[in-house]
């Protein structure tokens, strides 16, 4: 599992959500505010049902529904960012302030890594240019089997020796 470093920047989160419900009109609830939360501290980029369940593990009374509400409400906002990583369900993730990252996924036990890495950066930023297009953003997933994975795979085909 990844954990995310604490937000960077004097504004977290649960304040830039506060201040885009407040903008819009919309109520400023305990509920919504735990949700957004919950993005941040629940690792590996959480779904809609995890982030329920951990609420509920803190005693945070939460609906099912008001979850999903309120991680669309996010995602509009561009506070957000919402993947599918094929397995079925979204997953989100806190918007990233600065930067992009890309993700590795483990088609194996779904962890989820993030990387970055300039040579790519600039790499994507190359072909871009050569195709006369200007790059705005990208999003790049690589699918595979983690080391962890694989290490058990090995160890099950590993012959154990004779007693």
């Amino acid at each position: 599992m990844t954990s995310r470093p604490a937000e960077a920047g004097p504004e977290s989160l649960r304040d830039r959500f506060a201040r885009f419900l407040r903008d819009r009109r919309l109520p400023i609830t305990r509920q919504r505010l735990e949700v957004a939360d919950a993005v941040v501290r629940v690792p590996d980029h959480p779904s809609a049902e995890r982030i329920r369940r951990e609420l509920s593990r803190r005693g945070v009374k939460v609906g099912t529904a008001t979850v999903y509400r309120t991680l669309d409400l996010l995602v509009e906002g561009g506070l957000v960012r919402e993947h599918d990583f094929g397995d079925g369900y979204r997953r989100f993730e806190p918007a990233p302030d600065r930067g992009t990252h890309e993700h590795l996924i483990c088609q194996r036990c779904g962890r989820v890594v993030e990387f970055t890495n300039d040579r790519l950066a600039r790499m994507l930023e190359l072909i871009a240019d050569e195709q006369e297009f200007l790059h705005r953003r990208h999003r790049l997933e690589i699918y595979g089997v983690c080391a962890e994975c694989r290490g058990r795979d090995l160890a099950a085909l590993t012959p154990r020796p004779a007693s």
